[in-house]
């Protein structure tokens, strides 16, 4: 009897289903593309139990006929690929034809549906179709998944909280409604209205929808292209940067990815306006020729690669290093009231007044923050947006400056706390972070100098002696050309042991050793040397070490001294661990703060 048998039809749905279907926002996003696909303008998710009892998702696209809903359900039916030539030219979301059918093998389906002509509805329980018939509908698609994975007990147990399955539904609508602008989204959970979008063709209106006025008041217009992408979007101020990754949302021909080596081309650029744990909030669409993308890589076709990666970072990089560096990016105080990020927890009060009702135990409860505003009613926000004023680089006036006069001169006034100065102008007040403002300055003065190669170097009266573990020893002398290039004159001096008789010119005099010793430890520590990283760190290190520090009181010449210095360096917004240098309360905010502006 032979062992190789074809694979019944439902089982190897069910194991596709394994990798299609792991949660609530995976049928909801299959369902939702498949709705775009079929060029709905008007797509409503209606969620019970944040989709775990049922998911209804309703379009008014194009609808199909009895053969083609029927069709659907088979494994590997599609309508968006027919050739091999397409699978290198594709321009829908879907195309595989596994998520129909997988979804429908791990949950009880109906689908109703018309072109316009005939209306038809299909049953579907476990894989199975158990039912088609004839009726009266409008044109488009109804998709109901209910009990989702009730046949599958080991994959339901594994669900997420309810609060965080519908955590993930409401990111993945939010990314879709900046993604598709033009259509109308409308998410509902127990028939509480959570998030829509007008379907008005505004990215910055769609953007306010998710992110909030505040965050698109602070947004940033993008737009450029090159022979082979062309990039549109916005990019948030530093000041609005997030803790987490999810606020970057990047479209590659209006597809919703995930792209490690994209997501870092967009960090770097804001390498030192803020910390290593921040991310700035980014949302952009690049367009590209299907050939030049490979997006059959992964089930979920979340991730993408690019056969030509260096001609997009090139690109993308300079668009977005070119907007920050034209901008005045002081932080500016505002007196608001208003909480923009608020707990699932909170949000689920807000739906309901109560909890979502839940029958079973689930597993893993997770605080989860999002960073929308949830809304039982649809709200107009055109008057808002109308005032957000988006001034292209070419025509800004009041904001970009010469790059050695980014900031307007200040004039400091005293100390707070032997740490913060204040400092006024006639544009408001200002408080500066001595010490963040003096790492500003001092790593850009040793990054300058360690890039300019001078053959600069200062003898030692007495040569200084630095004794190694022998692991650092045998590191250092490895790599001693490091220490040779950088004007450093080194010498073997007995065991595990060097003397520097000579070193660069520009390291300071007061802390040399200390300076020395960071360097050594920089060089020892790098796996894989970098020149441009080592230069990096090492001006940072010393910067850091260097520069004046809170709580040393310093007299009003010497806060002249600095102010006048953080003003002609090039970045003077924020010290090199991206921490802001300098807030300020415009002379507004202040006389609102007094109310002696008082609104009529």
């Amino acid at each position: 009897m032979s062992k190789v048998l074809v694979m019944d039809q439902n089982l190897a749905n069910k194991i596709a289903a394994g990798e299609v279907v792991e949660k609530v926002v995976s049928v909801v996003k299959e369902l939702v593309e498949n709705s775009i696909d079929a060029e709905a303008t008007d797509i409503k998710i209606e969620l019970v139990d944040s989709g775990v009892k049922e998911i209804v998702v309703t379009d008014n696209g194009v609808g199909m006929d009895k053969e083609d809903a029927v069709l659907c359900f088979s494994r590997h039916a599609t309508s968006k690929l027919k050739t091999l030539d397409d699978l290198f030219n594709i321009d829908s979301l879907g195309f595989r034809g596994e998520a129909l059918p997988s979804i429908a093998s791990v949950s009880n389906t109906i689908l109703q549906t018309s072109n316009g002509k005939k209306g038809t509805e299909v049953e579907v329980n476990g894989g199975n179709i158990e039912n088609v018939r004839h009726l009266d509908l409008p044109q488009g698609t109804k998709i109901r998944v209910k009990n989702l994975f009730y046949n599958t007990p080991v994959r339901l147990k594994y669900l997420k909280n309810l609060y965080v399955e519908l955590a993930n539904v409401v990111e993945y609508i939010s990314k879709m409604a900046l993604s598709y602008p033009s259509i109308r989204f409308n998410l509902l959970n127990n028939g509480k209205s959570i998030l829509y979008s007008d379907g008005s063709g505004n990215l910055l209106k769609a953007i306010s929808r998710v992110h909030g006025i505040d965050v698109a008041k602070k947004m940033i217009p993008i737009s450029g292209d090159n022979e082979d992408y062309k990039i549109e979007g916005y990019i948030s101020y530093p000041e609005k940067a997030r803790s987490n990754r999810s606020s970057i949302t990047t479209f590659v021909n209006n597809r919703l990815i995930k792209n490690n080596e994209l997501n870092k081309i967009i960090t770097d650029c804001y390498h030192t306006y803020i910390p290593a744990t921040k991310y700035p909030i980014v949302v952009i669409n690049i367009e590209v020729d299907p050939i030049l993308i490979d997006i059959n890589i992964h089930p979920t076709k979340m991730d993408i690669k690019f056969s030509k990666i260096d001609s997009l970072k090139e690109l993308l990089s300079n668009l977005i290093i070119t907007q920050l560096e034209s901008r005045n990016l002081i932080p500016e105080i505002e007196i608001d009231d208003n909480t923009q990020n608020k707990s699932i927890e909170l949000i689920a009060q807000e739906m309901n007044n109560d909890k979502v009702p839940v029958e079973k135990e689930y597993e893993t409860l997770e605080e989860v923050t999002l960073d929308f505003d949830v809304k039982e009613e649809p709200m107009d926000l055109n008057d808002a947006i109308s005032s957000i004023e988006i001034i292209p680089v070419a025509e800004e006036k009041e904001e970009v400056v010469e790059k050695t006069n980014r900031i307007k001169k200040m004039y400091p006034v005293g100390l707070v706390h032997g740490t913060y100065i204040v400092a006024e102008n006639e544009d408001g007040m200002y408080l500066i972070d001595q010490h963040a403002a003096a790492e500003r300055i001092n790593y850009e003065k040793y990054l300058k100098k360690m890039g300019t190669h001078d053959n600069h170097m200062q003898d030692l009266l007495i040569p200084l002696k630095i004794e190694l573990s022998s692991q650092e020893y045998l590191i250092l002398k490895e790599k001693m050309d490091k220490l040779i290039e950088l004007n450093f004159e080194v010498e073997d001096f007995g065991i595990n042991t060097i003397i520097i008789r000579s070193h660069p010119y520009w390291l300071p005099e007061h802390a040399l050793e200390e300076a020395i010793r960071k360097m050594i430890d920089i060089i020892i520590s790098e796996k894989e040397f970098d020149p441009y990283k080592f230069t990096e760190k090492v001006a940072i290190t010393l910067a850091c070490k260097m520069s004046i520090k809170a709580n040393d009181h310093i007299e009003l010449p010497a806060m002249e001294d600095l102010l006048e210095r953080l003003r002609n360096t090039d970045n003077p917004f924020t010290c090199p661990h991206g921490r802001p240098t300098i807030i300020t309360y415009s002379k507004y905010e202040l006389e609102k703060l007094f109310m002696r502006s008082m609104e009529k």
